[in-house]
């Protein structure tokens, strides 16, 4: 049983070709690349279903529970330390992994750990159930990013990446609607049940619908479909690190990711812009009511924000891909001083403006998930199909670090020195995340290695 088990997370087989001829190969093309991408789509927003619903529950557990910021912001920021971590393992394993059965088994858990997050109510026992939901939490992103990168090439990833990473403010917009009126109609634990019974219905889901790699239904790799190379000669080439053994895709980490100064560029901004993302996802609905908005008002403030990014993110892909011909740096930089700017105007409002706040939300939104998306693309971009789940897993794991700051760090700020202190700090993130991009102006796909190990 336990063997039949771990078959299911082997890479999906390669199988004979399933086309006879150039139009029935694009044509299957077409329908599996639109499946693949609504499938990861639902299933990447329904994650953040049963992760960043806890937001909103923050202020609700801080009076039932009687605990400090710093004591919620100890939660918060565990579960980003871990959910970072696993991100970055799983992203090794997702380059290796059945994508399919991997993520629905991660939305699963997660499901589950948010049930017995709710039913808790000791601090010690809340910190170890939503751990334990950050490591399975990152069990989704690695998966889609091994779908993306097989079917979709990189000239088209700026615009296709762009469109997948919607999901999660499609996702972090819903679940903040919902858990603002849960939240006011039936209590905190409530904000945990729900969502993770739609995350378990959705797992299932993902299991019907997801596959793996163009080889597994008999397709070759996605150049063929753009007429790049030829589909029979291309039908036989190896596609993925699967075909490598583990000390030949260890080199290749090494030489493509580990020892790219570019990629660790897009992890040290990766930090700061997390910060200040995170800072405003985490803390903003405390704020909010902290200015006489209602807990249902502030989620859906908080939802303008992730749909303004949703926005903000197709624009800075668009751009990238189109005014700067594939160079991401440019526009990471112009969106994070222009970020700046926003957080300023947003701590200098006065009380009693709601409008206002719910405004200048929507800038600070689209402004913060521009960089944040393209640095995935960037990554991928130079660390190409065969390793891009675990590069992407790398900047993840600088992101998710952040919650040093962005949860306990910010928390306690507040405790002690009230939201100025909280907002000096983002306001310091936010520059030194546009840094790294100034000395990479001009790095694009062309600096990555070729597959074959080869630079380019």
């Amino acid at each position: 049983m336990p063997g039949r088990l771990l078959r299911l997370f082997q890479p999906a087989p390669a199988q004979p070709a399933s086309y006879k001829s150039e139009d029935e190969m694009r044509s299957k093309f077409r329908y599996w690349r639109i499946r693949q991408l609504y499938s990861t789509f639902i299933g990447y927003a329904i994650f953040y279903f049963v992760r960043k619903n806890i937001p909103l529950a923050l202020p609700l557990m801080e009076k039932d529970l009687g605990l400090a910021k710093a004591d919620l912001g100890k939660i918060l920021t565990l579960h980003d330390i871990v959910y970072g971590i696993s991100k970055f393992l799983n992203g090794f394993l997702g380059d290796r992994c059945n994508a399919r059965y991997f993520m629905a088994l991660g939305l699963f858990l997660s499901a589950a750990a948010n049930v017995a997050f709710g039913m808790n109510s000791a601090l010690g026992v809340l910190i170890v159930f939503w751990v334990l939901n950050g490591w399975f939490q990152g069990m989704g992103f690695p998966p889609c990013a091994r779908i993306l990168s097989h079917w979709f090439s990189p000239r088209e990833r700026g615009t296709f990446w762009g469109l997948w990473n919607t999901s999660h403010q499609f996702g972090l917009a819903i679940i903040l609607i919902l858990a603002g009126y849960l939240g006011e109609w039936y209590g905190w634990r409530w904000i945990f049940y729900v969502p993770a019974a739609i995350a378990a219905a959705v797992a299932l889901l993902l299991v019907e619908r997801l596959r793996d790699t163009p080889a597994s239904l008999g397709l070759p790799p996605v150049e063929a479909f753009h007429g790049e190379v030829p589909a029979q000669a291309e039908a036989t080439r190896p596609q993925s690190t699967e075909n490598q053994s583990l000390h030949e895709f260890w080199r290749f980490l090494v030489r493509s990711v580990f020892s790219n100064p570019f990629i660790w560029g897009a992890c040290l901004s990766n930090f700061f812009i997390y910060v200040v993302r995170y800072g405003f996802v985490n803390w903003a609905p405390s704020y909010l009511q902290d200015r006489q908005v209602s807990l249902a008002g502030a989620g859906w403030m908080m939802a303008g924000f992730e749909l303004a990014g949703l926005v903000g993110a197709l624009m800075a892909g668009w751009l990238s891909d189109r005014l700067f011909g594939g160079r991401r740096s440019p526009v990471c930089f112009a969106y994070m001083l222009a970020a700046t700017a926003c957080i300023v105007l947003f701590w200098k409002l006065p009380d009693g403006h709601p409008w206002a706040y719910a405004v200048v939300l929507l800038a600070v939104g689209f402004l913060i998930y521009g960089p944040q998306f393209l640095v995935a693309v960037f990554t991928a971009d130079l660390a190409t199909r065969k390793a891009a789940a675990t590069a992407i897993g790398m900047t993840g794991f600088f992101g998710y670090l952040s919650g040093v700051l962005s949860g306990w760090g910010l928390g306690h700020l507040v405790d002690q020195h009230g939201w100025n202190g909280a907002f000096q700090v983002l306001i310091a993130c936010s520059l030194l995340a546009a840094l790294p991009w100034v000395f990479m102006w001009k790095i694009s796909a062309e600096h990555a290695p070729k597959e074959d190990g080869s630079a380019s």
